[in-house]
């Protein structure tokens, strides 16, 4: 074990809270710590984690606001919270369902080692056509939150028409992917001319409309007509234009407002009444209330993964340090699939 770790270790915590906008180099703060301090704070029912991969997500800047929400915020002088993967390295002597070697899934953070309960871990059970680092994208929380925003939250239907915004991204490349596997017709909006033909010629949706285009209004309403499902990633004034191209008994499923993250003052909806008009209704969700449900999710998803139903790509960044520049470039627009960072150099590289 102990060629495996070395005598300090890195994490990230939160030194302030940020003002309205993008973080900036003061919000977080980068320690170097002692492993083997570390090691002396594992208690009899805790693991030590290696961390392999780490998830950002675009909800990851709202847990740094002091405000209501469905998670307490990070707490300042805490190490920032995030998914990820990793290989368990030693167990507590009262440790019964976790071996040394197991890879894991858990809120580990922005560290390079952790130190768990292991009621905090899971143990990865990798279905044939997956890798671990699916657990953090399409088996992980993107994919279970396309899944049931669009059959529990959108209803989706065969032959009804889908559009999903952010759709390059970890979700609305899964959501996209479903719509066709469910039999509805699929237009997808990103931001570059790039992932609007990744989308069309690799994901195979009916058409991929580029929001930055001078004729994207127009386009829009030709390749959409009216919509029956609108699967929202950005909100802002995506949302407000679908809103005008609403069908009879229309379901919006609001994922996320990625457009209004870092924005100073987010674009209001000036289009809502059609909602009363049209019968039609608008939902958010958050994926934790479908916690029970998990397992069933990530059969089915797991299912298409093997048969090649369903494809994914990572944005692999390198070393835990530059993770607060990375969560920025996803705000940005940077990535294309799901942005992970790749923790550690003896992390196993993704085979996809």
């Amino acid at each position: 074990m102990s060629s495996q770790i070395p005598a300090n270790y890195t994490r990230i915590i939160l030194n302030e809270r940020p003002k309205k906008g993008p973080i900036t180099e003061t919000t977080f703060k980068t320690e170097e710590l002692s492993t083997e301090e570390l090691k002396q704070s594992m208690g009899a029912g805790d693991v030590l984690v290696r961390v392999d991969y780490v998830s950002l997500d675009p909800a990851m800047r709202g847990w740094l606001n002091d405000a209501r929400s469905y998670v307490e915020p990070v707490k300042v002088g805490a190490i920032m919270r995030a998914g990820g993967i990793g290989t368990v390295l030693a167990v507590g002597k009262d440790v019964q369902k976790v071996k040394v070697g197991d890879s894991v899934n858990a809120m580990l953070g922005w560290t390079e080692f952790a130190v768990l309960p292991e009621k905090s871990v899971a143990v990865l059970k990798v279905p044939s056509g997956a890798v671990p680092l699916d657990f953090l994208g399409v088996l992980g929380m993107t994919g279970i939150t396309a899944y049931y925003g669009l059959l529990e939250i959108g209803q989706l239907k065969a032959g009804e028409t889908l559009v999903v915004s952010g759709a390059a991204g970890a979700t609305g490349s899964v959501a996209c992917q479903m719509g066709k596997l469910l039999g509805a017709k699929v237009i997808a909006i990103a931001g570059a001319d790039d992932k609007c033909k990744w989308l069309e010629e690799d994901l195979g949706v009916d058409k991929a409309l580029n929001y930055k285009s001078p004729t994207f209004k127009k386009d829009f309403q030709s390749a959409v007509g009216y919509l029956d499902v609108y699967f929202d990633n950005v909100g802002g004034e995506i949302l407000d234009l679908c809103l005008t191209r609403l069908n009879k008994n229309a379901r919006i499923a609001l994922c996320g407002a990625i457009s209004a993250y870092n924005s100073p003052s987010p674009h209001g909806l000036q289009n809502y009444l059609t909602l009363i008009a049209q019968s039609a209704s608008i939902r958010g969700f958050i994926i934790t209330d479908y916690a029970p449900h998990y397992d069933e999710a990530r059969a089915k998803l797991g299912e298409w993964l093997g048969q090649g139903k369903l494809k994914r790509k990572f944005h692999i960044q390198q070393g835990i340090k530059d993770a607060p520049k990375h969560l920025n470039e996803l705000y940005e627009g940077k990535n294309t699939g799901k942005m992970v960072v790749k923790v550690s150099p003896q992390a196993e590289d993704a085979r996809l």
